[in-house]
């Protein structure tokens, strides 16, 4: 059993500072706090542990005087320069500094690992001794909620209108065109190895595409926009087919309640995905319906069995390849390498796995979550006002991390026109503060944070 050791915290006292992409004047000594995460860690993670290695110090990305990524140094030789004046932060999360002074850039070959994924996307950045960056970020799954109350406003918007102008025909979609959900994964993959680019002197880069084909397997002549339109198109032969399937026999009640209408029904609603495959549907009879959306006898959901990952990877794999100009590998030669290097399965050690790692020193992975950048939200105006929609971008949004009477404090809500926020001192304890008795440390939103 692996044995403690005695942790260093290395923490500058007077860090030479610039601008940030924080878009915010960054002050000495606001980031005492922030560096104490830079600490050795000497025990291995249970999701990483690496058998006969452990875990490395934090490393710390380092720029040159151009804003070029060179190879990247630990937290003590990171506080030396920045307290010689030697270089200054860029940026927090991760925490970053750029020198202030020309120097050699050796650099070595660095292999980026990409588990690419429908929810959450895996990374990890290795040499041939030393792992120097890993972490995976939960993508957004908010996109058709965000579509469907667009529209809603839109359909709203045009009926009120007595009179509209005639309108050709010209929303065509071009060659390629993707959902507008797909596109944005497919484009969060793509902002992602660029971000670590930008961190690191990335040499080589391998993705894992999907092992299989879902859609080709069930049919091999599917191609282009075939793979948008699912198993079956045009709702009215899936709804035949259910009946046939039930016999035409209420499945709720199986006929108890003589009803001769028949509804074909959804088993899960538009929130949890509901899609016309023909495994979602069931048939039931007119009265089990109502009194099913009256909540007075609610018919019982089951598990299904959905393929949006594998469509998803199935969809765009070869555009990630393609747009990176990468090379690939598939999922069971991932597994099998996994298995054989005794790591548990997870994003973090398939990308660690991808990039080619083995017995390399691990180092601690960042986890993050993908959050939208701009809420512009409906303002629901009181005393008998017409709701407005609030265009002006508040100095502070919700999740942003700022800094309040020394402690770190996370904004839960912005009012008073943006004058006032509140704010989360640790689980429970809520503040209610003037803005300008916060500062600002990183922003809460976008893919590291």
């Amino acid at each position: 059993m692996q044995k403690l050791e005695k942790r260093d915290t290395y923490t500058p006292t007077n860090t030479s500072l610039v601008r940030s992409n924080c878009d915010s004047v960054i002050k000495h000594g606001q980031f005492d706090q922030v560096l104490q995460n830079l600490k050795t860690f000497s025990n291995n993670s249970e999701e990483n542990q690496q058998s006969g290695k452990t875990e490395q110090d934090l490393r710390v990305p380092v720029l040159n005087m151009r804003g070029h990524p060179l190879m990247p140094t630990n937290p003590r030789k990171a506080r030396k320069l920045l307290e010689q004046n030697k270089a200054k932060v860029v940026t927090i999360k991760p925490f970053t500094i750029q020198l202030n002074y020309a120097t050699g850039e050796t650099k070595q070959n660095i292999i980026l690992g990409i588990d690419a994924g429908y929810k959450k996307v895996g990374f990890s950045a290795r040499t041939s001794k030393k792992e120097l960056i890993s972490g995976e970020v939960e993508l957004r799954t908010d996109i058709p909620k965000k579509l469907q109350e667009r529209a809603m406003y839109r359909r709203n918007r045009k009926n009120r209108l007595w009179y509209r102008q005639l309108r050709f025909n010209n929303r065509g979609r071009n060659n390629g065109w993707l959902a507008p959900s797909i596109q944005h994964k497919l484009d969060s993959h793509l902002r992602i190895v660029e971000k670590i680019k930008q961190l690191l002197p990335i040499t080589q880069i391998v993705v894992e595409v999907a092992s299989f084909d879902i859609q080709k397997i069930k049919n091999p002549e599917t191609q282009g926009e075939q793979y948008q339109q699912g198993e079956q198109l045009g709702f009215w032969n899936v709804r035949e087919y259910v009946l046939h399937r039930d016999n035409h026999l209420c499945q709720h009640c199986h006929g108890k309640k003589n009803d001769p209408l028949l509804h074909v029904h959804h088993i899960n609603g538009k929130k949890e995905g509901a899609t016309d495959r023909p495994e979602e549907l069931l048939t039931v009879c007119k009265t089990c319906h109502d009194e099913h959306h009256k909540g007075i006898d609610i018919i019982p959901k089951k598990i299904i069995k959905n393929f949006k990952p594998e469509t998803f990877m199935t969809t765009v794999r070869w555009k990630i390849v393609n747009a990176l100009g990468c090379e690939h590998t598939y999922g069971h030669i991932t597994k099998n390498n996994r298995i054989k290097a005794g790591l548990p399965k997870s994003h973090i050690n398939d990308a660690f796995v991808i990039a080619g790692g083995t017995d390399q020193q691990r180092c601690k992975p960042i986890v993050s979550k993908q959050i939208r950048r701009n809420n512009r939200s409906i303002q629901i105006n009181r005393k008998g006002f017409k709701p407005s929609i609030r265009r002006q971008k508040y100095k502070l949004q919700p999740n942003d991390i700022v800094k309040y009477l020394g402690k770190e404090c996370k904004v839960k809500a912005i009012f008073n026109k943006g004058n006032w926020i509140r704010i989360v001192d640790g689980i429970e304890t809520i503040i209610n503060s003037n803005i300008k008795n916060v500062e600002l440390l990183y922003y809460g939103k976008g893919i590291f944070n």
